[in-house]
């Protein structure tokens, strides 16, 4: 009889978790490839689960994708792995347990990071080798990206008449990552022809009994639940759960008031866990009719409650010339000749200040910190520059909340530069999303919704710059990229230092189609040495050959180099003002008398251009 057909009457006890009891082999070994190398240990562990009660054993091939096993250079071996997997299940099954071919989700928080025709080649390729064994059914589990989950779902429903079973992971209680809410995507799985439909990973018992509470019995499916263990412990370098299986066995009758009909374990969870079911539940009938409680209605998020002294700076330089300069917080603690120079470009009437966060991978003062001082002690308005290099989704959120919370809602949304390339090239980079994610983060709290999709309570009132690196092979590339940012939500943008007229006009005719407006990035030039450096050490700048000559010219002479880099620049300025709304004037070496100068020049250059247009009006 099929585990399908007793599941009518009966709840079934599925196996627990492989991967926690083969982790003394170590945290960077791939537990699918000791298919090959140590059988008798999984047979082991599919034995020990089938004594402990399970009806249900799944193989070891959570990550036997060609995606996956790529990590260890086991690409070449995924029909090897998956046949040896199930080979081993069966041996240990005997006519004891069913066996379960498992498919892990690929995608995480960064959906886009895997394009899904790779997830479908890779989901086709562990497919085959499993259904050509000879398996009882298939599990897909940890599924936490919905394109993903339905788009295999679909291949296999194709493929095979197999029972399926569909579990999905949530970041948050009853609502899927993309703000699907749970019932709603066990709808569309079971629509896709899933015959179990549940949940696994990330929540323990109490998290995933909430979240199953408002979820009504399937039509024609069923439901399942593998919770962990609880959560992870972090001890002595090595994560380990310490969820106790009486806890387990208390939780299972609760799981089938909600309906489960078949439940198993996931991260965290061993035999001892799987016994503590199966004692509970053996025996039981699952139930027939369930009533949810009453939807509680929809949390409302309130209206953005902030007043901003001016408008954003997106709007703002829609309507009039605009000039901000970008003046790094300092590399050590004395701020003195920073706030001089802050004080200055205020002076000269510059919209904004601009902070870069930990340029080239160097430690500086925090540029929230010191943006939060320019604001207060100076009056003039932060633009806060954020990467997604330093810190992870946890504290990418945490700093955004602090941000809006100082009230410093203009920001740049960064990659930033490698570790590497800084002060401590052996640090860590972090880079959970890419900066297009981090947009689109921002562009989620200003929804009021965190990047899970937690309510904040509060809409968020953030203006979204972002990056634009003109000098690149194929500008055409890289306007197409600016395009993907305003869909993921940016206000507009600022660019990498501009060295030629010729380029200020490439760049405005490829852009002239974007209502975004742009901000030009500026940078003088101090000597000879200065442009060599840039031209072929910095990512991201390329000079062009007539300007290096130039500066060449002054190779020993720094005074006059200095002043070529300003005329330079003012030369540049005049003919990106013609063009665009926006100057960015970036500030090299902390010389803040280099950027006065020229944002006094942009400033009155810009007002004469207006009277001089408003005159031309007033002719016509």
């Amino acid at each position: 009889m099929s585990f399908l057909k007793r599941l009518e009457n009966e709840i079934l006890i599925a196996d627990g978790a492989i991967g926690t009891l083969l982790h003394s082999y170590g945290a960077g070994t791939c537990f699918e490839e000791l298919n090959i190398s140590h059988p008798e240990d999984i047979i082991r562990i599919h034995k020990a689960y089938i004594n402990a009660g399970a009806d249900l054993i799944q193989t070891n091939t959570y990550a036997a994708n060609y995606i996956k096993l790529e990590r260890y250079g086991l690409e070449d071996q995924v029909k090897e792995i998956n046949s040896a997997a199930v080979r081993l299940a069966r041996q240990a099954a005997g006519n004891d347990a069913y066996i379960l071919g498992t498919i892990g989700g690929n995608r995480g928080i960064r959906p886009s990071a895997i394009p899904i025709e790779e997830i479908k080649r890779s989901f086709r390729e562990q497919l085959y080798c499993l259904l050509l064994e000879g398996v009882d059914g298939l599990l897909l589990e940890t599924f936490y990206d919905m394109e993903e989950i339905e788009t295999v779902l679909e291949i296999a429903r194709k493929e095979t008449n197999l029972p399926i079973i569909a579990q999905v992971s949530l970041q948050e209680i009853g609502i899927m990552q993309e703000q699907t809410p749970l019932q709603e995507a066990f709808n569309r799985l079971e629509d896709l022809g899933a015959d179990i439909v549940g949940l696994n990973c990330r929540l323990g018992p109490h998290h995933m009994i909430s979240s199953l509470e408002q979820i009504e019995l399937p039509s024609k499916a069923f439901l399942s639940a593998y919770p962990n263990a609880g959560l992870p412990a972090y001890t002595d370098g090595k994560f380990h759960y310490e969820g106790n299986p009486e806890y387990f066995g208390k939780s299972a009758r609760s799981f089938r008031d909600q309906g489960v009909r078949l439940i198993g374990g996931c991260c965290g969870t061993t035999p001892e866990h799987i016994k503590a079911f199966a004692d509970e539940l053996k025996g039981f009938p699952p139930v027939l009719d369930k009533k949810t409680p009453a939807k509680k209605p929809k949390i409302v998020v309130t209206p953005v409650d902030v007043k901003r002294p001016v408008a954003p700076l997106h709007e703002l330089v829609k309507d009039r010339p605009s000039v901000i300069v970008e003046l790094d917080s300092p590399r050590k603690l004395d701020t003195t000749r920073f706030f001089e120079g802050a004080k200055a470009l205020k002076d000269t009437g510059i919209d904004a200040l601009t902070l870069a966060d930990n340029s080239l991978a160097s430690p500086r003062i925090s540029n929230s910190a010191i943006g939060h001082l320019v604001k207060e002690k100076i009056g003039l308005r932060p633009l806060v520059h954020l990467t997604c290099r330093d810190r992870n989704i946890i504290g990418l959120q945490s700093h955004l909340m602090g941000l809006h919370t100082l009230g410093l809602h203009d920001v740049l949304a960064v990659t930033g530069d490698p570790a590497r390339v800084g002060d401590f090239p052996g640090a860590s980079s972090v880079f959970d999303v890419s900066s297009f994610e981090l947009i689109e983060m921002i562009k989620q709290f200003n929804e009021g919704l965190s990047y899970s999709g937690k309510d904040l309570g509060q809409k968020g009132a953030f203006s979204i710059g972002a990056a634009f690196n003109p000098n690149v092979r194929s500008i055409e590339k890289a306007v197409m990229r600016m395009e993907k940012k305003i869909r993921a939500g940016a206000d507009y943008f600022i660019t990498q230092p501009v060295y030629s007229q010729k380029m200020l006009l490439e760049v405005h005719e490829a852009t002239k189609h974007i209502e975004a407006p742009v901000y030009i990035g500026l940078m003088p030039l101090t000597s000879s040495r200065n442009a060599e450096f840039l031209h072929n050490e910095v990512p991201g700048i390329k000079i062009s050959q007539e300007i290096l000559n130039i500066m060449a010219k002054f190779n020993n002479e720094p005074l006059q180099s200095k002043k070529e880099g300003i005329a330079i620049t003012k030369g540049l300025i005049e003919a990106a003002a013609e063009l665009f709304n926006g100057i960015y004037l970036i500030t090299p070496f902390m010389n803040y008398e280099m950027s006065v100068e020229l944002s006094s020049h942009a400033n009155e250059y810009s007002s004469r251009l207006m009277r001089r247009k408003q005159n031309v009006n007033l002719v016509n």
